[in-house]
């Protein structure tokens, strides 16, 4: 004989997913046997479960390392519960477990029952793996709802704890609708693009779906992103009777209360399912190229509209003449004598053409310059490039006062003033360096050129590109590459700080969505 345990409806119910939206049919109707059915208890009853003990109860971690799965006959685990909720409430939970005709035989395993004992994920139904499901027998009273049974199931499973309960923070490889049918539970969901703030584990460990933050007594000085991510969340409380759609990759958290059981379904998106094995490459290169890229873009804009508001209110001060202070030209006049390129500039370029802006940058800049030769010895220095000009040029002498891995905009002088320059006037005043200090112009690219300040100049070179005709460009190239005794080191000095700064930005990438490590930023980045 049958008796209902519960009846899900759902009525009017739309979830949006990626911008679609989804009326969920009734979810399905589960019932259960009487214990007067001896034959049909007997089966239940003695199906060997796994039931989970945790060194962190309440709280039950992904981690195979926190907890243990003990084999016993569900009919024990139904004793355990029963015990967990007569010493709670003196008794008035027998007359409950009755109602949901969970009272059986086994409900005298009294002392021996654990504070903490949970039912996670017990199959009912398998599609990948038969032999694992432990409680088939149940399969027959749950009703699939409507709109699952044109999907390829992968898995039902039962949820069931005897006291209070919380799963920590993870996602499923599988769309999800938990049901629940009895207790409540509630249900912290946050989107696939919240998972740098929950600090996934690393994706080669046995729970790399889960959190490495604690639900309990979070270290944010470790995750520090993890302070925003409630921000992000969304919330729902389930009571009897309730359901919730757990997208496909949707980080979730669960809190169960006494006494909760739950059925949810698994199945297949049609994303993962259209996806041919043999693309997978290509696929995961293309995410982690767009990754690093959305990343190198956040660590550039987050700061520039503070930067531009900086340089603004930041005036530099010109000499009475209102020309640029050139103390940074030492070393150009200590070269003039070996140097050709020196004798044919002033002409074309000469400084007092020059916006006011543009001297302030050009006078800002070969300062740089001239403070980076004083600390690499500028005497020996201008010796050595007065004995043999075209072998000891400032490019082979001197260390670089830029750190080499500089990966922040707002720590990087040099990039910050580029970074803050219109590109028609970051054209001019490399113009003016090329013609009249291109040795300054060869130190301030080959040895105080950062990796972000490599990546602003590309940029703002592409800008520049998009403003000017083809033969202004052509010219603008000749004329800067051309101040250069090597042009190509100029050009490998720039791509390799350019390739250095989306290592840096790659290596953010694989720490914030897959939790691994490499030379680059710590996990508190």
């Amino acid at each position: 004989r049958e008796i209902t345990l519960l009846e899900v409806l759902m009525i009017n119910v739309d979830i949006e997913v990626g911008g679609g939206n989804f009326n969920l049919a009734p979810p399905p109707m589960i019932a259960m046997e009487d214990d007067d059915d001896d034959e049909d208890g007997e089966r239940v009853g003695s199906a060997i479960v796994e039931a989970m003990l945790s060194k962190s109860a309440p709280v039950f971690y992904g981690d195979l390392r926190s907890h243990e799965r003990v084999p016993l006959p569900f009919s024990t685990f139904i004793g355990y519960c029963k015990q967990r909720m007569q010493n709670r409430d003196f008794g008035c939970a027998n007359s409950e477990l009755e109602s949901h005709g969970l009272v059986g035989r086994d409900a005298e395993h009294a002392e021996d029952a654990p504070e903490q004992i949970y039912l996670a994920q017990t199959p009912i139904m398998n599609a990948d793996n038969e032999e694992k499901v432990q409680l088939e027998t149940l399969r027959e009273d749950i009703e699939t709802p409507a709109f699952l049974e044109r999907k390829a199931l992968a898995s039902i499973n039962l949820w069931m704890n005897n006291a209070k309960a919380r799963s920590s923070t993870h996602y499923d490889p599988h769309h999800n609708l938990l049901c629940v049918v009895a207790g409540c539970k509630q249900v912290v969901l946050w989107p696939p693009s919240a998972t740098p703030m929950l600090y996934p584990l690393p994706i080669y460990g046995e729970a790399s779906n889960h959190s490495s933050v604690a639900l309990e007594n979070p270290d944010f000085s470790t995750y520090p992103r993890a302070k925003c991510a409630m921000e992000h969340s969304q919330k729902v409380v389930l009571h009897a009777g309730d359901a919730v759609f757990i997208p496909e990759g949707w980080f979730h958290q669960v809190d169960s209360d006494d006494l909760t059981i739950a059925i949810n379904f698994w199945w297949r998106s049609n994303m993962m399912s259209s996806m041919e094995e043999h693309m997978d490459a290509y696929y995961l290169r293309r995410i982690l190229k767009r990754l690093t890229d959305k990343e190198m873009d956040q660590v550039l804009h987050k700061t520039s509209s503070t930067i531009m508001g900086d340089m603004k209110r930041h005036i530099y001060e010109l000499p009475s003449n209102g020309k640029a202070d050139h103390r940074g030209n030492d070393l150009d006049q200590a070269c003039e004598e070996a140097d050709s390129k020196e004798k044919e500039v002033q002409q074309k370029n000469l400084l007092q053409d020059l916006e006011p802006i543009a001297l302030q940058v050009l006078h800002e800049i070969v300062s740089l310059v001239h403070d980076y030769i004083n600390i690499s010895d500028h005497s020996q220095l201008l010796q050595s490039t007065l004995i043999d000009d075209s072998a000891a040029r400032v490019k082979g002498e001197c260390k670089k006062i830029v750190p080499a891995n500089l990966f922040h905009l707002e720590d990087d002088p040099v990039a910050k003033i580029l970074w803050s320059l219109q590109p028609s006037t970051l054209q001019r005043v490399f113009l003016a360096m090329a013609y009249n200090f291109p040795r300054t112009l060869e130190g301030l690219i080959l040895h105080l050129l950062s990796p972000v300040g490599a990546e602003v100049l590309t940029r703002k070179f592409d800008e520049m590109d998009q403003q000017i005709t083809e033969e202004d460009r052509n010219k603008f190239y000749q004329v800067f590459y051309g101040a250069f005794d090597d042009q190509f080191s100029a050009m490998d000095a720039i791509l390799n700080g350019k390739e250095s700064f989306a290592l840096q930005a790659f290596n953010i990438v694989l720490n914030k969505y897959v939790g691994v490590n490499l030379d680059g930023p710590k996990p508190g980045f």
